[in-house]
């Protein structure tokens, strides 16, 4: 299925039901007074995350949701009908925000116990026993509910990741992915086969797993919107750790691996410098493709070319070399993390 991570939906809460204007009719009772009674507020409309859905792909559909009316109050100061509330269910990551002014008004992360109001009923009208006064024995006057919030929503959902792969075109990102997870996403010989992201568990061992997440590769020119991979660098921003995968021998291109991989950490920078201070460990792939003898020589002219001093990878996508190693120690990184933010929480 093809990876939606954006929609566009109209919301409307329900309106106030109106007040009405009666009087007390009974055999024997002249003059029974009113009775007109209140109209029911309308239904509000709430958002709530669900672990059940992972993309936003059933939103291309159904694009339009409304909570009821509150009902019209009836005689004998009977109050109108409230009208239902609706609950719309999201995946865990989605970001609400207004389309016209982009004003953010929910963020459901992981939130799966509280609903988030987003558009509020209208307030139920007044019948007109509520205008009963020592002067006004009578009255005639009753009001409108008032109209429910309606608004022009957009959706967008940033991937709960752990893990997220960089990478220029054709770099392996995707042979990796269909490597240490059951991710099956397109690969061939030739580049920008990942039109969109691609999700897989990786299990380490039992009860222990983590999420990695596949966007389409980086060209030189991303930040200002040149190919696809930018549309997606937002998937990433949630993410523990970025895996930046390298081709030590990128042959269908002139450039070196080391200008491949500057470009696409100058892209980073320019994007979002956050991003780019986010934790980062190089990857080497494709040593299938050096001869044994010239792998580490390969490796440390990249490294020492990019004047790195972080976490260094040596794999083989293809044939898993070097890959079970890189999972033990992603899995490490990230319960590392999770141990540090419970201690942190405490404090």
């Amino acid at each position: 299925m093809k990876f939606i991570d954006e929609a566009n939906i109209s919301v409307k809460a329900g309106n106030g039901g109106s007040g009405i204007v009666s009087f007390r009719r009974e055999k024997y009772i002249p003059m029974g007074g009113p009775d007109g009674g209140d109209g029911g507020d309308g239904g509000s409309v709430y958002v709530i995350g669900t672990t059940d859905l992972n993309t936003l792909s059933d939103f291309r559909h159904t694009r339009r949701f409304a909570a009821k009316n509150g009902g019209r109050g009836q005689s004998k100061n009977c109050t109108g009908a409230k009208g239902d509330d609706i609950t719309i269910e999201l995946p865990l990551g989605t970001v609400i925000t207004v389309a016209e002014t982009g004003e953010q008004i929910a963020d459901i992360g992981d939130n799966t116990e509280e609903p988030i109001l987003i558009a509020r009923g209208g307030f139920h009208g007044l019948g007109n026993t509520r205008y009963k006064s020592s002067t006004n024995r009578a009255p005639r006057q009753h009001s409108n509910g008032s109209e429910g919030e309606q608004f022009d929503l957009k959706l967008e959902m940033k991937v709960l990741a752990d893990v997220g792969l960089l990478g220029m075109p054709n770099a392996g990102k995707s042979t990796f992915i269909r490597s240490v997870s059951a991710a099956r996403p397109k690969v061939a010989d030739y580049p920008f086969t990942t039109l969109h992201p691609n999700l897989g568990v990786v299990s380490v061992a039992k009860h222990r797993s983590f999420v990695i997440a596949d966007i389409p590769g980086l060209i030189e020119g991303a930040a200002d919107g040149v190919g696809l991979g930018i549309q997606f660098l937002k998937h990433l921003q949630r993410t523990k750790l970025l895996l930046h995968i390298i081709d030590v021998m990128p042959l269908e291109s002139d450039e070196s691996a080391v200008e491949s991989a500057q470009k696409i950490l100058n892209e980073l920078k320019k994007y979002d410098e956050s991003l780019f201070q986010k934790p980062r460990w190089l990857v080497l792939n494709k040593l299938d493709m050096v001869d044994p003898e010239q792998q580490t020589e390969v490796c440390n002219k990249i490294i020492q070319g990019l004047d790195w001093l972080g976490p260094v990878h040596q794999i083989s996508a293809l044939n898993r070399q070097g890959v079970d190693d890189l999972c033990n120690d992603i899995m490490i990184f990230i319960e590392a993390e999770a141990e540090a933010a419970k201690a942190h929480e405490s404090v």
